[in-house]
């Protein structure tokens, strides 16, 4: 059986939000897109936000994903900056769960280390590691768009070549499946 699926990976950001697209086909990772969401010439932080679902949903529309992956916002020191980016994130969450699309969250270290095998990567050294993986010429003016893509690639890689996943009826039926994870 032949999978095919679409996996919109976003970097959210309250002044450019970055994001990729990949279609799946088998084992073949194709790229169908990748860009950016420029926000700073929009007003009032609320403008923003409804910004940000307008493209998310467009996005959604456009290109009909499976999935959505998401960096989760990063801890820093400025408390302001932390609530806007959250915010970003939880319209872009929003847009994805208004239109019943699945939403996976991954954190920046995770990111970068599913594609670089190095969790401190620069963001140049995982657009030059998506270039190589996905075979893409021009590398985009902003690395936000890059840093979608790599959402993308990260769910891509921690669920595996396929979409399935593994349910069990109790703790018996995982042990059973699973027995080095039984006490």
């Amino acid at each position: 059986m032949i999978e095919n699926r679409i996996i919109l990976g976003i970097d959210p950001g309250t002044n450019i939000m970055g994001y990729g697209i990949i279609g799946i086909t088998g084992k073949k990772i194709t790229l169908l897109s990748l860009g950016v969401l420029k926000l700073s010439k929009v007003e009032g932080h609320t403008l923003k936000l409804k910004n940000i679902f307008e493209q998310t949903s467009s996005l959604i529309e456009q290109y009909h994903p499976d999935e959505l992956a998401i960096e989760a916002p990063f801890y820093g020191k400025n408390v302001q900056s932390m609530l806007k980016l959250g915010r970003a994130q939880g319209v872009a969450i929003a847009a994805a769960l208004s239109r019943s699309v699945p939403v996976f969250e991954y954190s920046p270290k995770k990111v970068k280390q599913s594609i670089t095998g190095k969790g401190s990567a620069s963001k140049e050294q995982v657009a030059a590691m998506l270039q190589t993986l996905l075979g893409f010429k021009e590398m985009p003016k902003h690395l936000d768009a890059t840093d979608g893509l790599a959402v993308a690639m990260c769910h891509y890689f921690q669920r595996g070549a396929t979409a399935e996943k593994k349910s069990y009826t109790g703790w018996k039926a995982f042990i059973a499946e699973n027995p080095e994870r039984g006490i």
